[in-house]
Formats: C-alpha cells, sequence, structure tokens
C-alpha cells in the first residue's frame, strides 16, 4: 500500500551537539499549538454491515441493463473500460461508497491533495502491455524512442529524493541499511539480493517466470508452488539469513505491500516483492515509480471516464436471484430506497468478505484480511528547517512504515504548510482481533499511536502539527498467507456461477496490487463478453 526509503543527512532537532545553530528552531518549537485539530474518517464500514441484517426496503423502482458491475474499485472500473472499449456500452456500476476507487481514493485539504490508500505504482514489466496501453492512453506514456525506450512523463514519477531510513540517528539513503554494518551483514545482504536477481531471471520449462505480474501468468511447477506451502521467515531461516538488519528490512518490505511481515506471508510472496517485477521497461528510469499527490486516486480518476452517465454510488446490493436472467436487489443510502437490477450478466468486483454476505457457498473464513491506519498531518512550514523531505520517509525499527510527502512533486518554490501521510498496518496473526482494536480507538488514543513512532525521528514534531486526519481502513487488503494464491481457496473464489455471476478482484490474485486488480477487472470482462 505504501512503499519506503529515503534520503541521507542529520536530523538536526534530534542531535542536541547542534545546540549553537538550533536555539532559533528550538524557541519557535517551545510555542506549544494552541489547538490541534483531530478528525476520523473511514470506509463506509456501517453500511456495510447492514448485510449482516439485510433489513432494506421493499424496491420501488427496477433497472433493465445487460452487464452489472457491481464494485467501483480498480477491477470494476478496469471491467467497465474493456466493455467501453469493445464496443458494449449498455452496462452500469454500482458503488457503496459515495466515491470510486476502493483503496485508490484520496482526500483533500486546502494545503494539498492525499492519499487513503495505495499512492504509487510501480514501472511495469515490458510483458504487461495491457497496463502499458493504459499508461500510454492516459498520457503518461508519451511514445517510444527508436531503441524501444519509453519516453514518460517525469512530472508523474517521483523527483529526486525519493527515499531515506532514519537509522541510528540520521538519515540515509536508500531503505537498505547502510551505515555503520558490519561486513557480515553486508555480506548477507549481497547474498539476499544476488538470490533474489536469479529468481527474478528464472523460467521453467514452459517459458513461465516463476514469480510473475500478474500472478496468473507465474509457474505452477511443484519446485514453485512449495514455495506457497511455507511461511517467509522459515525459508529465510533454511538458507542461514539472521542478521537483524536484513530481516527488518524483509519484515518491513512484506508490511508495505501485502500487510502482513515475515512472519506470515508464505516465501513464494515474499520472494515475488523483490523478483515479480523485471526491470526490464525502461533502463532510464527502472528505479522510480509513478505517484501523485492523491496517490493511485489519480489512475481512479483516468478509469472514471468510462462511468459517465453509468454509475450509481451509495448502493449497497444485498440480494441476488438467478434465474434466466439475474435479479439484484440494491439499497440507495442516499436517497433510502431499494431498486431491483435485471441484468444478463453481473460481475462482482467486491472483496470476498464482502460476497459471502450476499452468496451463501463464498465464506471468506480462510482469507486473511490487514487493517491499516493512515494518518494525514498537516504541519507548520517550518518543519524539518532547511531539510527537505524525502518522498517517501522510513524509520528503522519501527512499527509503522513511514510516511510520504504529499507535496513531494511541488514544483512551486514556496508551498505553505506541510502535508504528509502516515502508514501503519496492523501485522497480526488475528487480523479480526486488530480490526475490532482500530474501530474502538478514539482521537487521543490514535494520536499517542501515531507521534509515538514518528517522535523516533522527529522528537518535537508534535509542535509544528495543525491538524491530523486519522482513515481507517478495516479490511484494507488481501494478504498471502500459505496457500492463499496456488491453493484451492483461490480458485473456487473465482469460479462463475450458472454462466451469468462473474468474479473479479485483487482478492483473487492473493496479492493487494494495482496491477492485479487492473488485470482482474480484464480477464472477467472478457469472459463475460
Amino acid at each position: 500500500m505504501k512503499s519506503g526509503g529515503k534520503f541521507s543527512r542529520k536530523d538536526f532537532l534530534k542531535t542536541i551537539v547542534l545546540g549553537g545553530l538550533m536555539l532559533p528552531f528550538l524557541q519557535y518549537c517551545g510555542r506549544k499549538v494552541k489547538s490541534l485539530l483531530l478528525k476520523i474518517t473511514g470506509t463506509n464500514h456501517v453500511l456495510g454491515h447492514q448485510l449482516w441484517a439485510k433489513d432494506f426496503p421493499q424496491f420501488s423502482e427496477v433497472i433493465h441493463t445487460k452487464y452489472l458491475v457491481v464494485g467501483g474499485g480498480i477491477s470494476g472500473l478496469s471491467a467497465c473500460r474493456f466493455f467501453s472499449q469493445h464496443d458494449e456500452n449498455d452496462y452500469l456500476l454500482l458503488e457503496m461508497e459515495d466515491h470510486l476507487g476502493g483503496n485508490s481514493s484520496n482526500g483533500q485539504n486546502k494545503f494539498s491533495k492525499f492519499p487513503l490508500g495505495a499512492h504509487y505504482l510501480p514501472l511495469p514489466n515490458k510483458e504487461n502491455t495491457e497496463i502499458i496501453e493504459f499508461l500510454t492512453e492516459c498520457g503518461i506514456c508519451q511514445g517510444t524512442e527508436e531503441n524501444g525506450e519509453p519516453i514518460l512523463d517525469e512530472y508523474q514519477m517521483t523527483f529526486p529524493q525519493q527515499e531515506r531510513l532514519f537509522y541510528k540517528n540520521s538519515w540515509q539513503n536508500d531503505i537498505v541499511p547502510q551505515k555503520g554494518i558490519s561486513t557480515e551483514v553486508q555480506k548477507e545482504l549481497d547474498r539476499f539480493f544476488k538470490m533474489m536477481d536469479d529468481f527474478r531471471q528464472k523460467k521453467d520449462a514452459r517459458g513461465n517466470y516463476w514469480f510473475a505480474i500478474p500472478v496468473h501468468d507465474s509457474s505452477r511447477e511443484d519446485e514453485v508452488r512449495n514455495l506457497e506451502k511455507i511461511i517467509f521467515k522459515d525459508w529465510l531461516q533454511q538458507h542461514n539469513f539472521k542478521s537483524e538488519e536484513l530481516l527488518w528490512l524483509l519484515d518491513y518490505s512484506c508490511r508495505d505491500d501485502y500487510g502482513l511481515g515475515i512472519d506470515y506471508v508464505s516465501a513464494w510472496a515474499g520472494i515475488h516483492y523483490f523478483s515479480g517485477r523485471k526491470n526490464n521497461w525502461s533502463k532510464k528510469y527502472k528505479d522510480q515509480v509513478f505517484t501523485w499527490p492523491e496517490g493511485n486516486a489519480k489512475l481512479t480518476c483516468y478509469l472514471s471516464k468510462y462511468t459517465k452517465e453509468k454509475l450509481l454510488t451509495n448502493n449497497l446490493v444485498f440480494n441476488i436471484k438467478v434465474t434466466d436472467k439475474v435479479e439484484i436487489l440494491s439499497f440507495d443510502n442516499a436517497h433510502k430506497k431499494t431498486r431491483k437490477i435485471i441484468a444478463d450478466k453481473v460481475l462482482f468486483a467486491t472483496p470476498k468478505f464482502v460476497n459471502e454476505r450476499i452468496f451463501s457457498n463464498r465464506k471468506a473464513s480462510s482469507f486473511h484480511y490487514v487493517p491499516w491506519l493512515l494518518t494525514t498531518i498537516t504541519l507548520k512550514n517550518e518543519f524539518g528547517g532547511d531539510e527537505e523531505l524525502a518522498w517517501d520517509n522510513v524509520i528503522y525499527g519501527s512499527s509503522g512504515l513511514g510516511y510520504i510527502f504529499d507535496q513531494h512533486q511541488n514544483i512551486n518554490q514556496i508551498m505553505g504548510e506541510k502535508v504528509i501521510t502516515y502508514y501503519k498496518s496492523f501485522s497480526t496473526n488475528d487480523c479480526k482481533k486488530a480490526r475490532k482494536k482500530l474501530y474502538s480507538m478514539k482521537e487521543a488514543e490514535l494520536k499517542s499511536l501515531v507521534l509515538e513512532d514518528l517522535k523516533k525521528a522527529h522528537p518535537l514534531i508534535e509542535d509544528f502539527i495543525l491538524e491530523m486526519e486519522f482513515h481507517k481502513i478495516g479490511h484494507a487488503m488481501i494478504a498471502p498467507v500459505p496457500d492463499q494464491i496456488f491453493g484451492d481457496r483461490a480458485k473456487e473464489a473465482k469460479e462463475p456461477i450458472g454462466g451469468k455471476v462473474f468474479f473479479a478482484h485483487s482478492d483473487l490474485s492473493g496479492i493487494s496490487i494495482f496491477e492485479e486488480a487492473f488485470y482482474q477487472g480484464i480477464r472477467t470482462a472478457k469472459e463475460m463478453l
């Protein structure tokens, strides 16, 4: 959901030996903020929970459509795009929230837009032609040079100072710990990354990559599938990886992309994080990513044009009946009425935990959904002094995932107040318990949780804060625990019903990234047509 790394420099706010130089800043920091605005937002879980009771009014309106898409996340939007581009315009999209995008949504204050979920897209593999076509359609890819190098819009990519890590009381360039590490640790880091480079290129006898994006294109050889039967931590132990720095890096990386750390995700998923992306589309930009102040909501905006006059928001589907047609009952929360929608075919681009409340045979008990907390913090412009924030700022040993600087790509000389977004996933063996705990937490407790973490690198940050907005996502993403990707649970979840009801979601890939959600929408729309 988030990505990590940093640029090297001293945090003078923490280094007391610079006392003389720090005096003006300390004098400023001594003036406490008199009022701090705390605000909680989140997904509409209250409406979603009404699926348990299903206490809705009788339908008062009937709509007919050829194709109905339920769920306005990336999978649903991708399916609508596919329909439209293949001359099929008789479709309707229903979305429970009042906006599109799912985890690719955003908020905005008077200083900046900010993400409320996923906030970047790595450069795709050259084999992912459908993603590349989409990026070209959006103007992000502007053509190809004679040598095959893509021409990319640099204003939609990370600017310099992309990543930094707070390690041993100072900021360093890159997410990989470097400052003062031992020779043994360096050798272990080198050995691990050499193995990942080998895995990146490894193919089976059929020419399939062992680790591919989309996951569907990955090898199904027994040697590969066996990696999905054990947890990543056990695989690391088997290969004698034991340094604190490396294990922290790998745990951070897994929490960052999957929500759960190395104690829980499969070895296949852990290796895929480092080997699934081939870095083979662009030699010039291979280490950069596409990103925007609003995060992947920018991509949602590009896709939303395919829903013009074909969209109903604030609609919760609560009942389905399949005969020669498919009859759906949907509650319009904005107008407090129920509609019956009759369609030839229906696509549920919704997560498994929603589907199980509609379909009695679609249980989600074996699917692990990680809760996340995002906190957008507005800070006085003086925060950091003359130190330029990187795009992504990570704290070594932290329980959180660091923060991104939402105005990183602002080309103006003067930006006014600073806006950052802090990410935290709850990596645990009991996501249900963590979810309940997150939902129960009030402003003061959330503030304490976030600031306790950030003060490790910015001990005086509280003196600069003007506003904190906490965004709770109870079922943020599917986690690739063992047997999640190649096991029967994913296969059963994507099976159509009677050739009329279809399913598409990143849940069915087992990895919650933009490319997988985008692929799932295309895969299922093709099948429906």
